[in-house]
């Protein structure tokens, strides 16, 4: 039986008079893939905000790894949505993955050989290696999206949290990323937020759908109502690529 990794109950979320999350419980497990969908503005972030302690929830429990989020922060890696930054910045991605290491307090002792050879295998386990001496600025979108992923692996962390980690990424690019993740969560629990269902539903154990409260969390086969209730308009979807199920069975003799 797989262990909890993070439980949330009953959380309620409020910015300002806004209600952004209302009575959601979610329970992660470990080595398991979970992928979080739903409309913009609809929560997704703020869910991963709450389990990082950045958000303190109105009302409702976060625990994580059966403990507090102040004692077990260090558990977890968290990987942002992609954001603009100045190119010309001097880091190499070496430089930014060892900025994962400052988590284990190493801001004022400095590195040592251990630090150096966590993040060389961080570096290795999302193939990236022969990137350590370029700079964070010259890579492409799918490149820089592994060096960050490596940073927050730099951790040792047991729960890895993903904010659209691949809207920067091409089709190609995507699914090597998604397939990385597979191998990953035999390590960790893993969290996923992305708009793409149809791509989350091929590698994701279980999905979420959220818009202020908690539609669905089971299996990754979604019914169309599911769907609906959580975008609240009707949804069509169209599947493109690798062969995978989205929607539940229709009944025998019903026009799909």
């Amino acid at each position: 039986m797989k262990k909890a990794a993070v439980n949330l109950e009953n959380v309620c979320v409020r910015y300002g008079d806004v209600s952004v999350l209302d009575d959601v419980n979610l329970c992660i497990y470990e080595n398991e893939i979970l992928g979080i969908i739903g409309p913009n503005g609809g929560g997704k972030t703020t869910i991963l905000k709450v389990i990082l302690g950045l958000v303190l929830p109105d009302k409702g429990q976060i625990s994580v790894f059966g403990g507090s989020i102040s004692r077990n922060r260090h558990l977890i890696g968290y990987v942002p949505q992609h954001s603009s930054f100045d190119r010309q910045f001097p880091a190499r991605v070496w430089d930014v993955v060892m900025m994962g290491r400052l988590s284990r307090g190493k801001c004022l002792r400095g590195f040592d050989d251990e630090d150096r050879r966590v993040a060389g295998d961080a570096l290795v386990t999302v193939d990236a290696l022969s990137l350590k001496d370029k700079q964070i600025g010259n890579l492409s979108g799918g490149e820089r999206q592994r060096v960050l992923v490596a940073r927050a692996l730099a951790c040792e962390p047991k729960v890895l949290l993903l904010d659209e980690p691949t809207a920067s990424a091409d089709r190609k690019v995507e699914s090597g990323f998604y397939e990385m993740l597979v191998k990953l969560s035999k390590r960790m629990a893993i969290v996923l937020v992305s708009h793409d269902i149809g791509a989350v539903s091929v590698y994701v154990d279980k999905i979420a759908c959220v818009n202020q409260r908690l539609f669905y969390h089971d299996d990754k086969e979604i019914s169309a109502d599911d769907i609906a209730k959580t975008y609240r308009c009707p949804v069509e979807l169209i599947a493109h690529g690798v062969p995978h199920r989205v929607l539940r069975k229709h009944k025998a003799g019903v026009k799909k």
